[in-house]
């Protein structure tokens, strides 16, 4: 995948297969210390401890349609050439956590891309489902979530064609202003 938005949806995807009900994501680019994470937590129904040894094996899928699950190998192959890591805890009933580090600097690291057409995708596809989005760079912080989007719509639908379009403008314009304040 040439954008790193691209793996936060397939493992949103994943959690919302799992009936997550909460799904959040961090972004984390420390410059100073020359590493990005990005951190993709769920409350959905978790994974068995027998598949989670094997769950970066391509071979290794919950899919009937195709024998083969690419998402979590390709996501960690992104971060092993970047001088990363992929690391995944699950538990039955609890959820599933998903940790990726970055080089920040790596010449190999892909663009973040896309972020705030990736989260207002998950909004727009799922409205029930409460996103939390938070974005870190060096001391500078950005947090969006779902539960207070909804406080300020008073009733009005979170999917809404332009409820999506001002939180893709919110995030867009705040994500820039976010990374601007450290240069």
């Amino acid at each position: 995948m040439k954008e790193l938005s691209l793996h936060i949806l397939d493992v949103a995807q994943n959690s919302i297969k799992a009936k997550a009900t909460e799904l959040k994501i961090k972004i984390v680019e420390n410059l100073q210390d020359d590493y990005m994470k990005i951190i993709i937590e769920d409350n959905g129904e978790g994974v068995e401890e027998e598949f989670l040894e094997n769950i970066l094996d391509p071979f290794t899928t919950t899919r009937t349609t195709r024998k083969v699950g690419l998402g979590l190998p390709l996501f960690q192959a992104a971060a092993e050439r970047c001088e990363g890591k992929l690391e995944i805890d699950s538990e039955i009933g609890k959820g599933t956590k998903v940790e990726a580090t970055f080089k920040h600097s790596h010449i190999d690291r892909a663009p973040l891309g896309d972020i705030e057409g990736t989260i207002a995708i998950i909004i727009q596809g799922n409205p029930d489902l409460e996103v939390y989005y938070q974005h870190i760079v060096n001391n500078n912080e950005f947090d969006f979530s779902t539960v207070e989007a909804r406080k300020e719509l008073e009733g009005v639908p979170i999917n809404e064609p332009a409820v999506i379009k001002f939180i893709k403008e919110y995030l867009a314009e705040n994500i820039q202003n976010l990374k601007g304040a450290v240069r």
